[in-house]
């Protein structure tokens, strides 16, 4: 059942509660709000489309999720797909994109799927995390150095005329290196002490991030500098030479307005809105797992979804882009006091105030100030620690991530994720073929006389021949299978399978199953299955097996299946 956090945290809600929760609110929609502005220009969108869906996917999140201190809004995981859409589809596109991964982020969680999304494997998400902070961080070096590339004639980079800054890790590069001649040594400057002030700041003070620090002194020097030094930079309202740059952020432009939708768009668009849901669902639930650690409580996964669905529904409708769970603001509302839905609510409305009241003075945030803060970003994105504690692991491990990375970088994040599952599967059926054994439990049978009996001591009858099936038996292993049972003497005639450590079964086990059984039926032996669990026993009804081998010939232990085999050799 659908049930919002918000409910169930109101049922006693207090005043020092509330204390706790303002507070927690204020302070994570200050920070939120350089993060809104920079997340959205690294997308190829205007700033006010950062500000906008933090305040209202913010909101929907706090007020429909099934956490209690989740702080959701833009992050960083989605400006690679979004300035990919933005540059392919234009903002339309994008808006018709969310509002579809919105839709299917709703359904994931009325069909109770919440659970699934944690068995995407760790490997790959590691990989595309590291992949999208590399991608982010590149991202920034126009602004960081300053650099202005010259479209007024197009420029050929990979046998390609360019006439706009290419979305693609690799032509972005090559564009930059060309650009090089170009670079702004203040601006260089204004980022490189950004940047090292807020590694600094990080160190000694943990409750407000250097960020905000940051864009207040950053913007105060630019001003100041352009108006007595003559030193200008790019700004979020102008280019250093003062034409128009972005648009800045108002309140009236905070209206709902419906995207275009037709078969045409909703097929186009319907892989990214995929990778849109897919990304939503991962970031929101890791968030909420990290949350539930920090506080002791315990996040309906399903409720979460329907929430971040409803929220990447409402954002594009008000000019906003994707949102999801903010794993760094959701720290910073835990680590500040934040125990309800309710501080996730005032962080949207402080952003809502802040709109109001400050709005007009964004367009003075310098860009060098932005590209430093989104370094640092990409920087804790990246996970450096869990990706040297993976490079000790298995060989599979390191293969998957390093593909899913590699791809993430020069191709696709959508196509990451895939390959990368792909990859994952065909790892982890190697390993289970490489655990699963088809084994004698004795070397020798003549006339009831054996020798290297298990330590069971297993009372083996005559011409009877007892094979061991370690693990699963599926597909991968039937050949292993196969070989085995191809060894029965001429002399046997009971051939007793034991089950006892195969918990799972196939259309391949079946089929295995039943090719051993017409092998046998040609030799005249009979097979005889011990100790079978539930879910192999189950396939083996529905799928008549059952009855082809002999419900009498089923038994799940091998003392009777042994009884059983007596009978026949008698």
């Amino acid at each position: 059942m659908f049930k919002p956090e918000l409910l169930n945290t109101i049922k006693g809600y207090d005043g020092k509660t509330f204390v706790s929760d303002l507070i927690a609110g204020v302070i994570v929609g200050i920070v939120a709000l350089p993060l809104a502005i920079a997340f959205a220009i690294a997308s190829g969108v205007g700033p006010a489309a950062g500000i906008f869906t933090a305040i209202i996917a913010g909101f929907c999140i706090s007020a429909f999720g099934g956490s209690r201190v989740q702080i959701g809004g833009p992050t960083g995981a989605f400006a690679v797909i979004v300035f990919g859409v933005v540059a392919k589809f234009g903002l339309s596109g994008l808006a018709a994109a969310t509002v579809i991964a919105g839709i299917l982020l709703i359904l994931l969680g009325v069909f109770k799927m919440g659970g699934l999304v944690k068995f995407i494997p760790y490997t790959i998400v590691t990989g595309f995390t590291a992949g999208i902070a590399v991608v982010i961080a590149s991202g920034q070096i126009g602004d960081f150095f300053g650099l202005r590339p010259d479209f007024s004639t197009p420029m050929m980079v990979l046998g390609e005329e360019l006439t706009k800054m290419p979305g693609d890790f690799l032509p972005k590069m090559i564009v930059y290196v060309k650009s090089a001649a170009s670079v702004n040594w203040y601006s260089f400057a204004m980022a490189a002490i950004c940047l090292a002030f807020i590694f600094i700041w990080s160190k000694f003070v943990k409750k407000i991030p250097g960020s905000i620090i940051v864009i207040v002194v950053a913007t105060v020097a630019s001003v100041l500098l352009s108006k007595y030094a003559n030193l200008h930079c790019d700004t979020i309202g102008t280019f250093a030479d003062g034409t128009p740059h972005y648009a800045i952020p108002l309140i009236k432009d905070l209206k709902p307005t419906l995207p275009d939708f037709n078969i045409k768009t909703i097929i186009d668009l319907f892989p990214t809105a995929i990778s849109i849901a897919v990304l939503a669902a991962i970031e929101s639930l890791l968030s909420a797992v990290v949350a539930d650690g920090m506080i002791g409580s315990k996040h309906d996964s399903n409720t979460e979804l329907i929430a971040q669905g409803i929220a990447n529904i409402a954002s594009p409708v008000f000019g906003g882009i994707p949102a999801t769970g903010a794993i760094a603001r959701t720290a910073t509302n835990i680590k500040n006091g934040g125990r309800t839905p309710i501080a996730g609510i005032i962080h949207a409305v402080t952003l809502l105030l802040i709109l109001l009241c400050f709005g007009k003075y964004a367009a003075f945030i310098p860009m060098p100030a932005l590209a430093a803060i989104l370094i640092n970003v990409a920087w804790n994105m990246a996970g450096f620690g869990a990706i040297r504690a993976l490079l000790k692991g298995q060989k599979s491990d390191i293969a998957v991530f390093f593909i899913t990375f590699i791809i993430t970088v020069f191709v696709d994040l959508t196509v990451a994720i895939e390959v990368g599952l792909g990859f994952a599967a065909f790892f982890f059926i190697k390993k289970m073929i490489d655990l699963s054994e088809v084994q004698d439990e004795r070397n020798i049978i003549t006339g009831g006389i054996h020798k290297d009996q298990p330590s069971e001591n297993l009372d083996i009858p005559v011409n009877t021949l007892v094979f061991e099936i370690e693990g699963p038996l599926f597909f991968g292993t039937v050949r292993k299978f196969e070989i085995a049972t191809e060894r029965a003497e001429t002399n046997c005639k009971v051939l007793v399978l034991r089950m006892r450590n195969t918990l799972y079964l196939d259309a391949g086990g079946i089929r295995a199953l039943e090719q051993c059984k017409a092998a046998c039926d040609r030799k005249n032996i009979t097979i005889v299955i011990s100790g079978i669990h539930t879910q192999p026993y189950m396939l083996l009804e529905k799928t008549g097996t059952a009855d082809k081998l002999g419900r009498e010939n089923i038994f799940d232990n091998i003392t009777a299946a042994l009884n059983r085999a007596r009978e026949i050799v008698k």
